[in-house]
């Protein structure tokens, strides 16, 4: 394995340092044969663990080869082919060299599949692909020089698009056959890395300016995600229906047909106001929580996949658990989960914000406490009793207001990690509140209503991956000049907006959902209305007393009152009884 080509030197170091402990395991067994026992016992523990992390470590440098030499596997072709068709024989000749490179670096990297595979019928048919292509480019560049030479020619043309089309089979028939012999677990952990580099490539030439940089980048992240969804497709197939390819193939779903068109949209937007002279202004936290929006997406594929794995198997996966794609400052210090700073909690640390700063938050508090209103006044409407849209509106509404109390140092959450659990919660209640809104949707016999509730369903979907990743909120602790200077409005910001987006998406998907009731209502009967799905019923008013009761106070007075006696005299009363007695 050619380690100089390698994305991550740490990697690289990895393999060498497991490469020379193998060297020396030899010498420590024949020093262990004199006593045997448990020093033997562990150096043969240690060199099968070292043997199995560096087949690991050796799969993933494969694995990093074939993700970037298969990516974008037709584009040396088109150059030739456009150059050829120019007339331009200097060009066709440059570019016949990179064709063929790319077509060597295609066969390199197959035979590298085939050296760590044991699948026998599967390196057959790679080796039987790589030689037709070492066999078909020579034969490309030469119809290409034959249309170079006579580029009105329309049987050199012709000639060239049979080449072309037969080029692109062989490549297919090759990408396959290389797919089949790779573990999908090495392809998704390698892909999740270099979206991750690509992505902050992408957020660095934004910044800079760099609009080649930003373009060709987010090209190359969109053809990894593409390459992901064809892949875990394909992989799918080899299922039974179920649980697992459901959640999996949702997964793909969002990332293909939510997340992927948002960055897409994004880039454009970035692209065409950087292109501008003087550059134009926009909005760069969207552009940047639209890319991690993609990290995120491919992340929770691979979470999926892995969901049936067994514990030994995810064993050899351990860089599963890392997870850092923030920017980082050398002069900042974030806090991170469960971490404290000088013994204080992280919503202790975002309370001592600046002032100013605090009083932003604020204003954001109080536009999310505006959207609150709104949902409040909705559900309050309907008796949540055999209606799970409204009780899971309320658990949502109430989770992202203990989030927004959070960034002003409030709340019962303590923690960052608290934070992202409670992400977390909302992020699956929202699944359940898309399954029954789904569900709705799929009875409602009126087309327009039908979609306003699925664009609704989207935006939920997206909104709750928005929150996810603001849910990471971390306040920023500089030293400047031996003070510390807590900061975080960026962060809080971020996080309180997601919460009101989501938190309005939530309100106009209960409006919906039961406009899109009645419609099903007019249609199949008065009945209609409380279908299985969900039961669309008033709140019953709160129940009053037919006669009005008595304060307390009230009463109390009236006792004692009552309780006081008339001192009557004896004379007296015997008077009054012989004036009754004398009628």
């Amino acid at each position: 394995v050619k380690l100089a080509s390698i994305h991550y030197i740490e990697l690289q170091n990895n393999i060498m340092s497991n490469t020379k402990f193998l060297h020396l395991c030899p010498l420590l067994l024949q020093t262990g044969r004199k006593e045997k026992g448990d020093p033997l016992n562990s150096a043969i523990d240690k060199m099968t663990k070292k043997t199995r992390d560096l087949r690991r470590q050796l799969r993933k440098a494969v694995m990093d080869h074939i993700s970037d030499s298969f990516l974008e596997t037709n584009v040396p072709l088109l150059v030739l082919i456009e150059a050829a068709k120019s007339g331009n024989e200097k060009e066709v000749k440059e570019y016949a060299q990179v064709f063929r490179e790319h077509a060597n670096k295609l066969v390199e990297v197959a035979n590298l599949a085939c050296s760590i595979s044991n699948n026998e019928e599967g390196v057959k048919l790679v080796r039987m692909a790589a030689t037709q292509i070492d066999s078909l480019c020579p034969q490309v560049i030469n119809a290409a020089l034959t249309l170079a030479a006579r580029p009105q020619s329309k049987v050199a043309q012709d000639n060239m698009d049979v080449f072309k089309d037969q080029w692109e089979k062989q490549v297919r028939i090759l990408t396959e056959a290389v797919d089949d012999i790779t573990s999908v677990d090495d392809f998704l952990s390698v892909s999740e890395n270099h979206i991750l580099e690509d992505v902050n490539k992408c957020v660095i030439a934004l910044q800079e300016g760099d609009v080649d940089t930003l373009d060709r980048t987010a090209g190359a992240i969109r053809g990894r995600a593409a390459r992901v969804v064809h892949i875990i497709n394909a992989e799918m197939e080899n299922y039974e229906p179920g649980v697992y390819t459901e959640r999996v193939l949702e997964s793909i779903k969002l990332l293909s047909e939510t997340v992927m068109p948002r960055f897409a949209e994004q880039v454009e937007v970035a692209i065409e106001a950087l292109s501008t002279s003087p550059p134009q202004s926009f909005e760069e936290n969207e552009f940047i929580d639209a890319s991690r929006l993609v990290y995120d997406g491919v992340r929770d594929i691979r979470k999926a996949v892995l969901m049936i794995r067994t514990p030994e198997e995810l064993e050899d996966d351990s860089d599963f658990e890392q997870e850092d794609y923030d920017a980082r400052s050398r002069t900042s210090v974030q806090t991170e989960d469960d971490q404290l700073i000088a013994g204080q909690s992280a919503r202790a640390i975002m309370a001592q914000l600046p002032q100013e700063e605090k009083a932003k938050i604020a204003e954001q508090v109080e536009s999310f406490r505006q959207e609150k209103s709104k949902l409040d006044a909705e559900v309050a409407k309907w008796d949540d009793n055999g209606n799970d849209i409204i009780v899971l509106a309320k658990q949502m509404c109430m989770i992202m207001m203990e989030m927004t109390d959070f960034t002003r140092g409030k709340g019962p959450l303590k923690n960052s990690s608290d934070v992202i659990n409670a992400a977390k919660k909302i992020a699956e209640a929202g699944s359940r509140m898309d399954k029954l809104a789904r569900a709705v949707a799929d009875q409602c016999p009126d087309s327009a209503c039908k979609q306003d509730l699925l664009a609704y369903l989207q935006r939920i979907a997206l909104y709750c991956h928005q929150l996810n990743i603001c849910s990471k909120v971390k306040a920023e602790v500089q030293n400047l000049g031996g003070e510390l200077i807590v900061s975080g409005l960026d962060s809080a910001t971020s996080l309180i907006q997601a919460a009101k987006n989501l938190m309005n998406a939530v309100v106009l998907t209960v409006k919906a959902s039961y406009v899109a009731s009645t419609k099903y209502q007019k249609v199949y009967g008065t009945a209609a209305v409380n279908s299985p799905v969900v039961s669309w019923r008033m709140k019953a008013p709160e129940k009053k007393p037919l006669v009005k009761r008595e304060k307390p106070e009230e009463c109390q007075t009236r006792v004692r009152r009552g309780s006081q006696k008339k001192h009557i005299s004896p004379v007296q009363a015997l008077s009054e009884f012989k004036a009754m007695d004398s009628f």
